[in-house]
């Protein structure tokens, strides 16, 4: 029997009234544990064999699309009334008055008058594409992929590990999956089922999902589905002999029968891992219902397990096994042979590869190296001669400049050069001219500006001679007075 325990010391496991959970991985056989008290008993009838749906492959990709789809099932379709937002007098003013051309109610005397209608964009128009009841509310889901689905959630919910990552509360739960008799199918009262759930440890479930109701965001609350609440242990029976009604008054706590058994109840939300809680009928019924992956099912025709198309998910143990590794057919890798590439080298700038190429490569390269040695011996004397060409270019270009000018008689330098100088003779001549000739403006006014004081010298003198007769006879007249 192969069995892991949790990891818990041994001094929590005395401490705890209930014994350290064991996890039914791929185990053959389950305990069953009684109504009453749940102790672990070793013997033949205390212990079940485990149906091998539990062995079927987790296939999470599955599970989803199948819960998507199926969850899609219990939709009321619902839509908009067909006059909604078309229940106004409206037409359109067309083209030619500078507004849009959306339809516009009709009449006057109100401010409703010439305002938009119909249009999604305008106030009490109709939604963009209006909903109608006729839209593909279900969806049909292959009977295999139901089947495989189901399966898959029934073989993970056999893993502690998958239920602890889904939130169930299982510290105190004595093993996984959990099996107890078929007394709990006759379990009346809820007071003895909840009695049932505290001593068989997965009270603690319920209580966490009767401390998750929450008042659900949004419009749903006034769509009858206020609450939003977590799922808790799912109890699957073979007799209703009152486990439905007893059990169904318990927050969280949901039952179903192992003939219908449903996707939605084993993986809520299409997460896998659901707590179960099975009777021993119920449990022992799966190996008829589901069969295995070589015997049929007794009651789907013709239906066997799916298969794991590898049963060892650790491929590189595989390749590194003895077996394969000793293969005789697995020859050690051999070398590959080395290639060699030429490669082709430019012969401008690969001397050997131009010599191949040419062999009057090398004495070419001799007679320039000479020419530029011999240039560079001759370069002072280049220069002058370079020079003197330049310097008597320049000067034949103004005697050419001169001809073009002028009236074609200068022919050599020293014509050049004469008439150059009678250019300059004659310039200086001119401006002498003009400096003589300001120089006796110059005089003439300052010799007009002179007679003219004097002038005004002369009348001045003359005033003060007349006046000078008329004050000597007032003079004489005081006297005589």
């Amino acid at each position: 029997r192969i069995t892991i325990v949790t990891p818990r010391t041994t001094v929590e496991a005395q401490r705890s009234s209930t014994p350290i959970m064991p996890v039914a991985a791929a185990r053959p056989l389950v305990t069953v544990h009684a109504f009453d008290h749940f102790e672990q008993k070793q013997d033949a009838a205390s212990q079940i064999r485990m149906p091998e749906v539990f062995l079927a492959p987790i296939r999470p990709d599955i599970v989803h699309f199948v819960h998507t789809n199926m969850a899609k099932n219990k939709r009321q379709a619902y839509g908009v009334s067909r006059g909604a937002g078309h229940q106004h007098s409206a037409e359109s003013w067309g083209t030619g008055r500078a507004v849009s051309r959306i339809p516009r109610v009709s009449g006057g005397g109100t401010s409703r008058a010439g305002q938009g209608a119909f249009g999604n964009m305008c106030r009490k128009g109709r939604m963009f594409a209006p909903t109608r009841i006729w839209r593909k509310w279900h969806r049909k889901i292959n009977l295999n992929q139901k089947r495989y689905a189901v399966a898959s959630a029934l073989a993970a919910s056999a893993l502690p590990s998958l239920v602890m990552a889904r939130g169930h509360r299982i510290a105190e739960v004595p093993e996984i999956p959990l099996v107890v008799s078929n007394k709990v199918q006759g379990v009346e009262k809820t007071k003895d089922a909840v009695a049932f759930l505290k001593a068989v440890g997965a009270y603690a479930d319920v209580e966490r999902a009767k401390a998750s109701r929450k008042i659900r965001p949004g419009k749903g609350k006034l769509r009858n589905r206020r609450h939003t609440q977590k799922r808790g242990p799912l109890v699957i029976f073979s007799e209703d002999e009152g486990v439905s009604k007893s059990f169904r008054n318990i927050s969280g706590v949901e039952v179903a029968d192992v003939e219908s058994l449903n996707l939605l109840q084993l993986a809520p939300g299409g997460h896998m891992g659901r707590f179960i809680i099975w009777s021993e009928a119920a449990f022992a019924k799966l190996a008829k219902i589901w069969g295995s992956s070589k015997r049929v099912s007794a009651s789907k025709k013709g239906y066997k397990l799916p298969q794991s198309c590898v049963m060892n998910s650790d491929i590189a143990r595989i390749i590194n096994s003895s077996e394969v590794q000793g293969h005789k057919k697995l020859n050690a890798a051999k070398p590959a042979p080395r290639v060699s590439v030429k490669v082709k080298r430019n012969p401008l700038k690969n001397q050997d590869v131009m010599l191949t190429l040419n062999p009057y490569a090398a004495e070419m390269r001799a007679t320039e190296k000479a020419a530029r040695q011999a240039a560079a011996n001759d370069r002072a004397a280049i220069l002058a001669k370079r020079r003197g060409a330049q310097k008597a270019n320049a000067i034949q270009k103004k005697v050419n400049y001169a001809k073009i000018t002028t009236d074609y008689s200068v022919l050599t330098k020293a014509d050049l050069d004469q008439k150059i100088a009678d250019d300059e003779a004659q310039r200086k001549a001119e401006l002498a001219a003009i400096a003589a000739a300001e120089k006796a403006a110059a005089d003439a006014e300052a010799a007009a500006l002179a007679a003219k004081a004097a002038e005004k010298k002369k009348k001045a003198a003359k005033a003060e001679a007349k006046s000078a007769p008329a004050d000597a006879e007032d003079d004489d007249e005081e006297d005589d007075e």
